[in-house]
């Protein structure tokens, strides 16, 4: 059986204001604590971040909260 790798790309979820809009504020909050456990986590295990802009995924998160 062989194995598969998981990736950032592949959890990661990038909402559209409108879809953020709709989420309430437990759901937002799951949402970004979700995302940060799964970066830890990817980056324990040694993930390269290399070719993902981290800071603009972040961004986008923060930029939803207005």
């Amino acid at each position: 059986m062989a194995k598969n790798t998981v990736t950032y790309d592949d959890v990661y979820v990038n909402f559209n204001w409108e879809e953020w809009t709709l989420l309430d504020p437990s759901q937002k909050n799951l949402y970004e604590d979700v995302m940060v456990d799964t970066y830890r986590n990817l980056t324990t295990i040694g993930y390269s971040w290399e070719d993902h802009n981290i800071e603009e995924h972040g961004q986008s998160s923060r930029r939803h909260k207005r």
